[in-house]
C-alpha cells in the first residue's frame, strides 16, 4: 500500500519550514516511528517519523527545499520489515560503489573536499556507516601534519583545516539564526532600550548553597544552582515593579498578572529561550528541575515551539561563558531582561575594612517607553538585596 509522508502541522505563527536532513534513502527499509527526515522552522527542528513499517520509494523534497504544512515529503510502500530486510544489503552496495550508501552527508563532504577514497575508511557507525569522525580520524592517522577541526556553528558541521592554509566556507544561515537576527533587529528598532548596572555580593548565596546543598540534593534529587535563586529574586522584584513584567501592544500597556520566566539556554543550533510558566508558584527544586529538563532538551534539539511561546521576563547567564559585563537585548515583546555574569573575587569595603568578596555584575536592559529609570534602578537594587540577604525572599521584606 502506497503511503505519503507529509510535513507535520506547523504552528500558527510559522508559515513554512526547510528540509534539513534525510535519514533514509530510496530503497531503504524503515520501521514505524523511526526518524525519516528533519525539517527546520525559524524556531525549532521538527523530526518527522515514519507513519508505518515499509520501504522508501521516493524522496519528493530534497534537503534545502522550502516546504509548507501537509506538503508531501516522500512516498513509501507499506509492508512488514524483518530484521534481515532492515539491514543494508552489503553485497548490493559493493556492486554500485561499495560504501557510498553508508556514508553520512557530512562525512561524504569531507571525503570529496580532500580527495579521499571512501573504501579506505572504516566506518564505526550503525551497520558500518562512515561518520564524519571516521574521516577526521583517518586523515589524522595518514597525514604528517595534525588536522584541526573548526566547527561551523550555522550547520553544526566541521571543516578540516591544515595549518598554514587560508580556508573560507560559505554556509546558509539556519532558520533559527535568521529568526534570531530578525528579532534582535526588531527589538533595537522598536524599543527604547537602556541598560542599568549593579553588582551583587554572592557570598550569602554561596554560603546558603554550601550549607544546604547535600540535604537539598538528597531530598529533591537535583542540585541547588544559582539560577533558581535569581529567578526567585527577579519574581520578587517584578511583584514590586509590575511595569517590568508588562509589554506594549499598540497603544496599550499590558500588565501581566502571572510570572512566566524565560531562561536563555545554549543549544547546538543557537540560543533558545524556553519559558518556565507560573514560576512564582514553584519552589526552588521545581525551578531547578524545569531548567535541567530544558537544558537536556536543548542539547538534543528537542525544544518545542510550545516551550518558547510567551514569557514576561527573561534571564540570561553569560557568566557561564566567562562574560564579565554585557548589555543584553530585549526578547520582544518583553520589556525587561536580566543579564548575569561571571563571579570574581574583588575588593569591597565592609565596616570600613577592605575585604575580598565573590562579586557579580548585574545588567538590566529595559524598554524606556514604559519603564522609568527610577523603576529600573530600584528593580535591580531589589534583586541585589534579595540575593545578599536570601531570608528577605522567605519573609517577604
Amino acid at each position: 500500500m502506497a503511503i505519503e509522508v507529509k510535513v507535520p502541522t506547523l504552528p500558527e505563527s510559522v508559515a513554512d519550514a526547510v528540509v534539513v536532513t534525510w535519514h533514509k534513502k530510496p530503497g531503504e527499509s524503515v520501521r514505524r516511528d523511526e526518524a525519516l527526515v528533519d525539517v527546520e522552522t525559524d524556531k525549532v527542528v521538527l523530526e518527522v517519523p515514519s507513519p508505518v513499517d515499509g520501504v522508501i520509494t521516493e524522496i519528493v523534497e530534497a534537503e534545502g527545499a522550502t516546504v509548507i504544512a501537509d506538503q508531501i515529503l516522500a512516498k513509501m510502500e507499506e509492508g512488514a520489515v524483518t530484521e534481515e530486510i532492515a539491514k543494508p544489503d552489503v553485497s548490493k552496495a559493493e556492486e554500485v560503489g561499495s560504501a557510498e550508501a553508508f556514508i553520512t552527508p557530512s562525512a561524504k563532504k569531507l571525503i570529496t573536499e580532500n580527495n579521499l577514497n571512501a573504501a579506505d575508511i572504516k566506518g564505526t557507525g550503525r551497520d558500518g556507516r562512515v561518520l564524519k569522525e571516521d574521516v577526521i580520524n583517518f586523515m589524522s592517522a595518514n597525514q604528517a601534519a595534525p588536522v584541526v577541526e573548526a566547527k561551523q556553528p550555522e550547520k553544526a558541521e566541521s571543516v578540516v583545516v591544515k595549518p598554514g592554509e587560508r580556508v573560507e566556507q560559505r554556509v546558509p544561515m539556519t532558520r533559527l539564526r535568521a529568526r534570531i537576527a530578525e528579532r534582535l533587529l526588531d527589538a533595537q528598532k522598536n524599543a527604547a532600550i537602556l541598560t542599568t548596572f549593579n553588582e551583587v555580593n554572592m557570598k550569602p548565596v554561596m554560603d546558603l548553597r554550601k550549607t544546604y546543598q547535600d540535604k537539598f540534593e538528597k531530598k529533591y534529587g537535583i542540585r541547588l544552582g544559582f539560577m533558581s535563586l535569581f529567578i526567585k529574586a527577579s519574581i520578587e522584584a517584578l511583584k514590586r515593579f509590575p511595569a517590568v513584567n508588562a509589554s506594549i501592544d499598540g497603544n496599550d500597556v499590558v500588565y501581566h498578572g502571572y510570572f512566566d520566566i524565560g531562561v536563555a539556554v545554549s543549544s547546538p543550533r543557537g540560543l533558545v529561550v524556553p519559558v518556565i510558566r507560573n514560576a512564582d508558584q514553584m519552589n526552588l527544586a521545581e525551578i531547578e528541575q524545569a531548567i535541567a529538563d530544558y537544558v537536556e532538551k536543548a542539547k538534543n534539539n528537542n525544544i518545542s515551539i510550545e516551550d518558547m511561546i510567551g514569557g514576561t521576563f527573561t534571564l540570561s547567564n553569560g557568566g557561564v561563558f566567562g562574560s564579565l559585563l554585557s548589555t543584553p537585548i530585549l526578547n520582544p515583546p518583553q520589556s525587561g531582561i536580566l543579564g548575569m555574569h561571571t563571579i570574581q573575587q574583588r575588593p569591597v569595603v565592609e565596616d570600613g575594612e577592605i575585604v575580598a568578596r565573590p562579586m557579580m555584575y548585574l545588567a538590566l536592559s529595559y524598554d524606556h517607553r514604559i519603564i522609568d529609570g527610577r523603576e529600573a534602578v530600584q528593580f535591580l537594587v531589589t534583586i541585589k538585596e534579595c540575593l545578599e540577604d536570601p531570608a528577605r525572599m522567605i519573609i517577604g521584606v
